[in-house]
């Protein structure tokens, strides 16, 4: 079969500057586009050369933003970073509360909620994660 990956991710949040800003922070990445989107919404991409979070906003027929619905069906965005420890000081540097860390195989992790209730799960399968290095 030939080789597949997850390209990117499109979520609709209140705020899509915020949510890039804070995931620039959190991760490093940076804005590789923004501008107009359907239904005179406003999207932002936020990544890397390869992959990103797509960040939208949708509007009404005046262009306010819409109110969009939080949580389901989806559960949580997961990212695997190399060093679980120095994004989560980052993270509650932010102003955002971590919670369910836990250590087993394959690896570590946590959790934290954006402003939008979205739920994020940070991972990283590295030796230094467990303090092996």
């Amino acid at each position: 079969m030939a080789k597949a990956v997850i390209e990117h991710v499109n979520l609709t949040v209140s705020d899509p500057d915020r949510t890039a800003d804070m995931l620039n922070t959190l991760f490093g990445w940076r804005i590789r586009w923004r501008g107009p989107a359907m239904n005179g919404g406003h999207t932002i991409h936020v990544g890397t050369d390869t992959h990103y979070i797509a960040v939208y906003r949708t509007a009404d027929a005046t262009g306010r933003p819409l109110h969009h619905a939080k949580g389901l069906p989806l559960n949580h965005v997961g990212i695997e970073v190399d060093d679980l420890d120095g994004v989560e000081r980052r993270v509650l540097d932010y102003g955002l509360k971590t919670f369910s860390h836990d250590d087993y195989e394959p690896g570590r992790r946590f959790y934290f909620m954006d402003p939008d209730n979205i739920e994020y799960e940070i991972v990283s399968y590295t030796d230094t994660a467990h303090g092996s290095e």
